[in-house]
């Protein structure tokens, strides 16, 4: 439906935004309207809009530079550039790198109105297939989590055995652990899955906007409303919510949360009359919810209300033997996707990425293997291609020269010598104990404290 589709316009241009916005507002689009290419990327990741209407020239990060980090974040977005007289080359150029049209100032905004409709269009369908092919070939099911580690196992146990309830669910877990894939498979393997499947990244969104994204409002509710529009409670009717970094709503906000959760229905803002809502919740949060609740900062009877199921996804650091196959799967994925014939990480390679405790979880190890096939020459990736200081070089040495505490250098130092000595030796824990001067039971202490397994 018309009123249903989200157009981004990104113009820096005061006059000529607001006379693109009343204009598409009038025909029906639910319109954001925002002024540089920061602004607007903000935007495009807290709400995904059907078409985006990008002028090339921006203060800041030129139209370019925005549309290439749109298309890697969500390449099925149709992104139209709008380019001043003598521009036309550029606009070509990003015609082949994917953008869907381009017109060229001035220009008529019923021709304008027929290239953003027929954008929006193609991208609810183009979607729409994305999401069943993905169901088709089980993208979101637990049989594709990929982990060997027996404390992501008890979580992938766990998160089986609640898809089917309709219990909140809380995922607790450091950021870059996957909680958001986590909640994508615990939607596709309940009673919901043909429903919608609504995410909200509340950390994403200032606080003033949060209540009408959430909830709605009505035309007129606040300056700048000037129609009716439906809240994401009300989009996941029938399905499930996703309310990502749920330590970051408001005191207020919670109070009304509270009242989702309880009598099922919402109230629009600037108006009276509830609407009920089927939905599940499902939350995540990388702070200490309980610690949280103890300082005052939120609300225990909601705490209470969304983790009557709380699934923890543990960090990287604390699953190390899952760190070579998530490697393996994210070589598979980018090497097809750069169209790179790479066939392994060699051993060195590995026993680099081994050692490093990833603060930034799997989302770090993610990044770290994108870069490294597209720039890995060889037919393997090599320490050379990982982005560490410490890849090629000595790792006691570069333990002595980071910046970590005492204490942290330590511990580092003392699982690089239990790991050395364990592959020297075949990782046969009695040998390696007799090398290192110590008792087994001594080692297998240590081994359990820093994280290491014997095989």
């Amino acid at each position: 439906m018309a009123s249903e589709r989200r157009l981004l316009i990104i113009e820096d241009e005061d006059g000529a935004a607001r006379a693109l916005e009343k204009f598409f507002l009038q025909k029906g689009f639910a319109v954001e309207a925002v002024a540089d290419g920061g602004s607007g990327l903000a935007a495009f990741q807290a709400r995904t809009p059907d078409a985006v209407l990008l002028d090339y020239r921006l203060p800041g990060m030129d139209g370019e530079q925005v549309f290439l980090k749109m298309r890697s974040l969500q390449p099925l977005v149709p992104v139209i550039i709008m380019t001043a007289y003598g521009e036309v080359e550029r606009a070509v150029r990003l015609l082949k790198a994917g953008a869907f049209h381009y017109i060229s100032k001035p220009f008529e905004l019923d021709v304008l109105l027929h290239l953003v409709e027929e954008a929006s269009g193609k991208s609810t369908l183009a979607r729409e297939n994305a999401r069943l092919q993905e169901k088709l070939q089980g993208r979101y099911s637990f049989a594709n989590f990929v982990y060997r580690s027996q404390a992501m196992a008890e979580t992938v146990n766990l998160a089986m055995r609640v898809a089917d309830s309709e219990a909140t669910v809380l995922i607790a877990g450091e950021s870059g652990t996957g909680k958001e894939v986590l909640a994508n498979i615990i939607h596709y393997a309940s009673l919901r899955k043909n429903g919608p499947f609504i995410k909200v990244n509340l950390a994403a969104l200032p606080a003033t906007l949060i209540e009408a994204e959430l909830f709605g409002h009505e035309k007129g509710a606040f300056t700048g409303a000037e129609r009716s529009r439906p809240g994401r409670f009300e989009e996941a009717d029938g399905g499930t919510i996703f309310l990502d970094e749920i330590g970051d709503l408001p005191p207020e906000t919670q109070i009304k949360l509270l009242r989702v959760i309880q009598e099922r229905e919402i109230v629009r803002l600037g108006s009276n009359a509830p609407v009920a809502v089927d939905i599940r919740l499902i939350s995540a949060s990388h702070r200490d919810l309980a610690a949280e609740v103890r300082r005052g900062a939120f609300r225990e009877d909601l705490y209470f209300r969304i983790n009557i199921i709380t699934v923890a996804m543990p960090p990287l650091r604390k699953r190390r033997e899952d760190i070579p196959f998530l490697a393996e799967h994210f070589l598979k994925k980018f090497s097809e996707r750069e169209k790179k014939p790479l066939r392994a990480i060699n051993r060195k390679a590995l026993q680099a990425l081994m050692r490093l405790d990833f603060p930034g979880n799997v989302r770090e190890l993610e990044n770290i293997i994108e870069r490294a096939v597209i720039l890995a020459r060889g037919a393997e990736i090599g320490p050379e291609d990982l982005p560490l200081a410490d890849a090629d070089g000595d790792p006691a040495a570069s333990i002595a020269s980071s910046a970590a505490p005492l204490p942290e250098k330590v511990r580092q130092f003392e699982r690089e010598l239990i790991t050395q000595a364990l592959e020297r030796n075949r990782r046969i824990v009695t040998h390696a104990a007799r090398e290192l001067g110590i008792s087994e039971s001594t080692l297998r202490y240590k081994m359990e404290s820093l994280g290491l397994k014997p095989s």
